[in-house]
């Protein structure tokens, strides 16, 4: 089968197209035929060494597919069965996944479509959850045009925000985000970002991160979802009164499962409504090194999906 694997570390040039024998499941695994696969800033920073990846590596992360064989002791799912979620190693026809990691996908949701909301838009609904959004309030969005950021705006819509501002790192996405509902659209350059907001979502860390803060009103609330470091300043936290408050899918799952369960039904129903419209740009598992590329350059309007089986 057809595999994506990196041989020595470098940015998207180091990826490419190998043959290697079909996976089969242990114990506690079932294997998949991939539909999508999802490509994130973490495998920019795998491809860089960064954790020690060792060699050959292959990529990881979110996908869609159905399950062609199960381990000894699996029993939640049958062959056949469509489904979403994480694993190691995606960029390929088929991978192993751990039961506990995967989810049902509806069958009237195209690959793109499921894979933006298997992970991205848990994330994005989660957030706005644990950011206590209410109708008439005003929202900041960090890393706007992403995977994630994208639903964000368009779920902060749905769910009564009456100022929503996307704040991206460079030109070209002021008419994608604002076709999503975005009512302002800054840089994180920009000497201002406006008027103060009640709730920010901040996915890029760094530099962006303490300005972030400072982009909210008194009292208002900061919920950062990404794991790219950043620093915050306790004085300026006390300064503003705010709540500072850190999103962990892992955890959620483990000690409130009833929270991950309703963002994804209500997820689906959005879907299936057509009140949510996932994007994405989708190449061909044989362009990998293009995708990466692209979100290398951070060009990319939504989800960059590798298609593998569609």
């Amino acid at each position: 089968m057809r595999k994506v694997r990196f041989h020595r570390y470098g940015g998207a040039e180091v990826l490419r197209l190998d043959e290697v024998a079909a996976p089969v499941p242990g114990p506690g695994e079932v294997r998949v035929a991939v539909e999508a696969a999802g490509v994130s800033l973490m495998l920019l920073k795998m491809l860089a060494g960064v954790g020690g990846s060792p060699l050959p590596g292959s990529p990881g992360g979110g996908f869609v597919g159905r399950i062609t064989a199960l381990g000894p002791d699996v029993t939640e799912y049958q062959i056949g069965d469509r489904v979403g979620g994480v694993a190691a190693e995606v960029y390929a026809d088929q991978l192993l996944a751990a039961p506990a990691l995967i989810t049902p996908v509806p069958e009237s949701a195209s690959a793109a479509d499921a894979l933006c909301l298997v992970h991205g838009g848990l994330v994005a609904l989660a957030a706005l959850r644990t950011g206590a959004l209410e109708p008439g309030q005003s929202v900041l969005v960090t890393n706007a045009a992403g995977g994630v950021g994208h639903l964000i705006v368009q779920l902060a819509k749905l769910l009564g925000a009456a100022r929503v501002v996307a704040a991206v790192g460079g030109p070209g996405k002021d008419d994608f985000l604002r076709s999503l509902g975005a009512d302002e659209v800054v840089r994180y350059q920009d000497a201002h970002w406006g008027e103060p907001v009640d709730l920010v979502l901040e996915g890029t860390g760094g530099e962006v991160l303490p300005r972030a803060l400072a982009a909210l009103v008194p009292f208002g609330r900061l919920v950062t979802l990404a794991g790219h470091g950043g620093t915050l300043d306790a004085g300026a936290v006390l300064g503003s009164a705010a709540t500072v408050t850190g999103l962990s899918m892992g955890q959620l799952a483990r000690h409130r499962p009833q929270v991950v369960a309703g963002c994804r039904a209500e997820l689906w129903r959005l879907l299936a409504e057509g009140r949510l419209r996932p994007v994405s740009q989708v190449l061909p598992l044989a362009r990998a090194a293009e995708a990466a590329a692209l979100l290398e350059s951070r060009r990319n309007l939504g989800k960059v999906v590798l298609a593998v089986n569609p």
